[in-house]
């Protein structure tokens, strides 16, 4: 019996309902693990926090009954995360191979160690670097005034991750540049046209995510700016090769 183009379609949908399905249950198991990592990990990742220089003066306060248990989950979240985040992405790779082509699966899977390394450098740039000088120059401030430095953990890690996490997504610039020209989203000359705009936005959130100093506005910036070029050389990179395996499509076609 002749299946209909309903039926086949109706097949088709629930053939990736369940693939679907499939991922989202090992995305899900993997969180529900790590989470469980992340527990028996955040009074040791915390104490590691307590003990580097940035956090030398800081005795760290609660004032609230609440305050230590957030900071615990808070913490166990974060490291879930950064365990699921490139498990998840391979996953979703996983999800759309079936559409792809042969070059195209091999030329994305790349897409995710690149990601995750971009991420975790942005990370460590922002806490390593940006972090300890945006925190001298806030004491720096509350000593010119005469004022007492009195910090709790919870404003300390919200202080910390309302910069980390950011910086650590921005850096993510180039792999969403190189992947909207895979796409065809955007192209070389595009982007070119559009330095000016993309220059001011990116200063602005460099300068939103910083305090009022020019060394950290500086710090901020000029990498922002210099992943920016990057971003546009990979994608010149990437149009380039797109253009030659077209060219070299039509002449078989041709011949």
């Amino acid at each position: 019996m002749v299946k209909t183009l309903a039926q086949e379609s109706e097949l088709t949908l629930v053939e990736h309902l369940t693939e679907l399905r499939k991922r989202l249950i090992i995305v899900s198991i993997t969180f529900i693990l790590s989470l469980a990592a992340g527990f028996w990990l955040a009074p040791k990742t915390l104490t590691f926090l307590k003990n580097q220089p940035t956090a030398q003066h800081v005795e760290w306060n609660v004032f609230g009954y609440t305050d230590g248990l957030l900071i615990y989950v808070k913490c166990a979240l974060v490291l879930a995360i950064l365990v699921t985040l490139p498990i998840a992405m391979y996953q979703i790779w996983l999800f759309v191979k079936p559409g792809l082509l042969d070059k195209e699966a091999k030329g994305t899977i790349y897409f995710i160690p690149a990601s995750f390394f971009l991420f975790l450098t942005g990370i460590s740039f922002s806490y390593f670097i940006l972090f300890p000088l945006m925190l001298n120059f806030m004491s720096n401030i509350n000593d010119s005034i005469g004022a007492i430095e009195t910090y709790g953990m919870k404003q300390y890690f919200t202080f910390m991750f309302n910069l980390v996490i950011p910086v650590g997504i921005v850096f993510e610039l180039p792999v969403i540049i190189l992947f909207l020209t895979k796409l065809g989203i955007v192209t070389p000359d595009r982007l070119r046209k559009m330095r000016k705009v993309s220059y001011f936005i990116l200063v602005v959130i460099g300068v939103s995510i910083t305090p009022p100093d020019f060394i950290s506005d500086f710090i901020i910036v000029i990498p922002l700016l210099l992943l920016f070029e990057i971003s546009i050389l990979v994608s010149s990179w990437s149009y380039k090769k797109q253009l030659a395996r077209q060219a070299i499509l039509e002449q078989e076609l041709e011949d």
